[in-house]
C-alpha cells in the first residue's frame, strides 16, 4: 500500500501544524490496516487536508448535503476487479477546520487527536463499516476506539502532525 497526502487547509489552521511526512505515511499505512483493509496489496490511498470551503463544496458535489464535515471517503474497494496495480482505491477529504472546532469545544479531545480519528473513520469506511443506523453505528465508534487505541500506543499524533506541546 502506497500512500499520498496533501495539506490545504484554511487559513484558520494553515499554521498550526508542520506534518512529518514519514510519520505520516506510517499512521495513513497502519490505521488502514487497523481498519481491516489489505495493506499488503499494491494499491493507493490519497487523503486530502482541506479547509471549510472546500469541504462544503465537495460535500454539496459529492454527497448532496449542505454545509462542511469532518470526513469524506470514496472507496474503490467496492469493484476490486476494477483496480488496477497501484491505482487509488481509496480516496479521503478530511476538513482540518472541523477538527480545529470540534478540539476546541470537548475536553476530551485535541487537534491531532481529531484528525487521525477522521482518518481512521474513513478508513473503517472504506473496509466496510457503516454507521446509518444505531446497531451498525455503535460497532463503528467501537472499532473507532479500538483503532485510536492503538494508534494512540503507537503513535505520537502531536508529533506526527508537528503540533508543538506548550
Amino acid at each position: 500500500m502506497k500512500t499520498t497526502y496533501s495539506w490545504r487547509p484554511g487559513t484558520a489552521t494553515a499554521a498550526a501544524v508542520n506534518i512529518d511526512r514519514k510519520a505520516m505515511n506510517r499512521l495513513l499505512r497502519r490505521t488502514a490496516e487497523l481498519a481491516g483493509l489489505p495493506a499488503e496489496e499494491d494499491w493507493c490511498a490519497a487523503v486530502r487536508f482541506v479547509g471549510d470551503r472546500a469541504m462544503i463544496r465537495a460535500n454539496a458535489e459529492y454527497v448532496g448535503h449542505e454545509g462542511t464535515t469532518d470526513v469524506i471517503t470514496f472507496s474503490y474497494f467496492d469493484d476490486p476487479e476494477s483496480l488496477f496495480t497501484g491505482d487509488v482505491a481509496v480516496e479521503k477529504l478530511v476538513c482540518a477546520d472541523v477538527g480545529l472546532g470540534e478540539c476546541r469545544k470537548r475536553k476530551d479531545s485535541d487537534f491531532a487527536g481529531e484528525l487521525t480519528l477522521y482518518i481512521a473513520h474513513g478508513f473503517l469506511h472504506a473496509a466496510g463499516e457503516d454507521d446509518l443506523t444505531p446497531g451498525p453505528r455503535r460497532r463503528m465508534r467501537r472499532r473507532e476506539r479500538e483503532v485510536m487505541a492503538a494508534l494512540r500506543r503507537e503513535f505520537d499524533l502531536n508529533r506526527v502532525f508537528g503540533i508543538v506541546s506548550s
